[in-house]
């Protein structure tokens, strides 16, 4: 009976994932046509060479964005696997719908170039973050990048700012100079508000702490905190001293809390911190300290 509940929760996440993958393209398509695109401001990546390719041939930008994701899906097939490619080509097809349906919708922001990209980056980030942070694409360039960076000498973000800087000289063949630095800057701000969906405007912090007084530590973190952490045993690479390395994962807007506790037991504490995309199991929960 347990298992068959929850395999009903599992395919009701999936079904709601998709659902949402859906919902991504449409904003992010809602951007393109009411805010970005009537102001002569175009993407980055795959999108952006079909909306400057739509305005060459008049050929609508929904048919382009799923003609050129094609062989870009079929990487995220054979890179990152199925369930990907099946979410990312709903994606790609919402926002190829969308665009159409949305294409003769009056625009929200005219004139305005600077609350232009920053609207217009925010509606596409959103709708990009949505369907990322459910397991699928609206774009492929990120897929050719991965793939790259296991061929080249460069990293997978060096690699997909590269792309998109050909992209943007692309875009001022259509747009202009101008147009080609204000979608520059939209697709930086759509990037930011992209991560931000996907971890959350609180996120986690990972602590690692070298302290003469772990356990006093640890018993403050968990009264003071309500957060349990964890002891790993480690050497001094010079002194050979042998030591207890404290571990705790807290919220944002328990850091500054946590660093008052640390600096009142031990001044001296080597602590290094660290930004955590994602925390799932184990003890995280938050204990009551009232």
């Amino acid at each position: 009976m347990s298992k068959n509940k929850n395999h009903k929760r599992i395919r009701f996440r999936r079904i709601l994932q998709v659902i949402m993958v859906i919902i991504g393209g449409f904003i992010a398509a809602y951007g393109l046509e009411t805010v970005l695109i009537p102001n002569s401001v175009s993407d980055g990546g795959v999108t952006g060479v079909s909306i400057v390719g739509s305005q060459l041939s008049g050929m609508p930008l929904g048919i382009l964005i799923a003609v050129l994701n094609i062989p870009f899906i079929w990487l995220g097939y054979k890179q990152i696997g199925k369930s990907f490619a099946i979410r990312s080509v709903i994606g790609i097809v919402s926002l190829a719908v969308g665009t159409s349906l949305m294409h003769h919708t009056p625009a929200i922001i005219e004139g305005d170039t600077l609350l232009v990209t920053v609207v217009g980056g925010i509606i596409l980030g959103f709708g990009m973050g949505v369907a990322l942070r459910n397991g699928g694409a609206l774009d492929g360039i990120d897929m050719l990048a991965v793939l790259l960076s296991r061929k080249l000498p460069f990293g997978t973000s060096d690699l997909i700012l590269f792309l998109n800087a050909f992209v943007f000289i692309f875009v001022s063949t259509v747009f202009g100079l101008q147009g080609a630095f204000l979608s520059a800057i939209a697709y930086f701000i759509a990037s930011k508000v992209i991560h931000i969906v996907e971890i959350g405007l609180s996120g986690s912090k990972s602590f690692q702490i070298i302290t003469t007084e772990p356990e006093i530590m640890v018993e403050t973190i968990r009264d003071r905190l309500g957060r349990s952490a964890t002891y790993k045993e480690a050497y001094g690479g010079f002194s050979h001293e042998r030591f207890k390395e404290i571990t705790c994962v807290i919220n944002r807007l328990e850091e500054t809390k946590l660093k008052e506790i640390i600096n009142e037991i031990d001044e001296g504490a080597f602590v290094t911190v660290y930004d955590v995309a994602e925390v799932k199991g184990g003890n995280f929960k938050k204990h009551n300290i009232h």
